[in-house]
């Protein structure tokens, strides 16, 4: 059996330095994501699959074999938040020592806010302004459901970023500077800008480059509502 209580394992990245700032991390991936974004890179996390590629008690075994190795355990996806044993997973994850990250487009914000008395760490994603994130992710109410997402994580306290994948045939200067107004609202003082990568995306619209220098040129907006501005 290849769950655990609804959890749906996908994939494991063994050691990674990049998906938990600070931390030597593994990332457990999760199948299934009600979103269809255009720039997905695992497009093939979207549904769950028949036979999930990990069974949870192995992965257990195999995470308690490394501890002292990994400061930490993040779940990825697909979107960690549909699974119903993600709770369960993250306390038993934490029951073994390692801090524990989340990456998540808030699609469910109440799993999210069960979830989030559980982690060390969120990396959210503020896909669009939540007025258009239908246009984005291919799912009307998105927008809404991020919105409630985002303001539980502001209120929990925990440590968290907030990212957003660039691309001009999906976001232009507008739309970038209307997320920035948001986040000065809500106070958010530090805001990651993930450039497109090709790598998984199947929408062959996309794969042609954007104009040199757009993005440059609205950084000085963005920055003057908020001010720590990682471009990736």
């Amino acid at each position: 059996m290849a769950t655990r209580n609804g959890l749906t394992l996908g994939g494991v990245v063994p050691f990674s330095t990049v998906d938990f700032p600070g931390r030597l991390a593994a990332v457990l991936f999760t199948q299934g994501c009600p979103l269809r974004c255009r720039y997905c890179h695992n497009p093939h996390l979207r549904r769950r699959a028949a036979s999930p590629a990990r069974d949870w008690a192995a992965t257990v075994a195999w995470l308690r074999r490394r501890v002292g190795l990994l400061d930490a355990v993040v779940f990825s996806g697909g979107e960690p938040t549909i699974q119903p044993g993600l709770a369960d997973a993250l306390a038993e994850v934490r029951a073994l020592g390692f801090a524990t990250g989340l990456h998540s487009a808030g699609t469910h914000p109440r799993r999210l806010s069960q979830a989030l008395k559980l982690l060390d760490w969120i990396g959210l994603d503020v896909k669009a302004p939540f007025d258009r994130y239908a246009a984005v992710t291919g799912s009307i109410g998105s927008g809404a459901q991020a919105r409630r997402a985002l303001d539980a994580v502001l209120a929990s306290g925990i440590s968290y970023e907030l990212r957003t994948t660039v691309h001009a045939a999906l976001l232009g200067a507008a739309d970038l500077l209307a997320i920035a107004e948001d986040l000065q609202a809500r106070r958010v003082r530090r805001w990651v800008l993930q450039v497109f990568r090709p790598t998984g995306c199947v929408d062959a619209a996309l794969l042609a480059p954007a104009g040199p220098g757009w993005l440059d040129a609205v950084l000085p907006s963005l920055r003057s509502r908020v001010p720590d501005i990682v471009v990736r």
